[in-house]
């Protein structure tokens, strides 16, 4: 592993900026809230979820007390939805080693898409997921 990327995750937050095509992701290591939000469309997903699952792996080394992961999504595709998986998975593991993991997965209550692949994760992964759906005008 790049010991450069692992400096720049000792660093107290990491954040992404939104873009048209990519979500923001903020993680605030210090309090252990990992959030993820907007649309998930890049042309590569590797390139843009990579080195958010090495920072997640490298997090794990020395998790807070609670970890909570907030996703609020308007769109995924499916290149998107296998990273996320690998995240859940991620989560699952260290919930399964004892560690205390939960995901709020937030969608707009007609958005059946994005509530459908929340209960998915929810059923496949089985880690703490609450789905939360939100009125239109509460998600902008």
């Amino acid at each position: 592993m790049n010991k450069n990327i692992l400096n720049k995750f000792d660093m107290e937050d990491f954040h992404v900026s939104k873009t048209f095509n990519t979500p923001e992701v903020f993680f605030s290591t210090s309090e252990g809230i990992l959030r993820i939000e907007g649309r998930s469309i890049p042309e590569d997903p590797g390139n843009f979820y990579d080195e958010i699952i090495t920072m997640i792996h490298h997090y794990f080394e020395k998790p807070r007390e609670n970890t909570r992961v907030e996703i609020k999504l308007e769109y995924i595709n499916s290149g998107s939805s296998k990273y996320m998986l690998e995240l859940m998975r991620i989560l699952k593991h260290n919930y399964d080693k004892g560690k205390d993991c939960m995901v709020n997965w937030y969608y707009e209550e007609d958005d059946e898409s994005i509530q459908e692949l929340g209960q998915h994760y929810q059923a496949t992964v089985k880690i703490p997921l609450k789905l939360i759906p939100l009125k239109l005008i509460e998600y902008y």
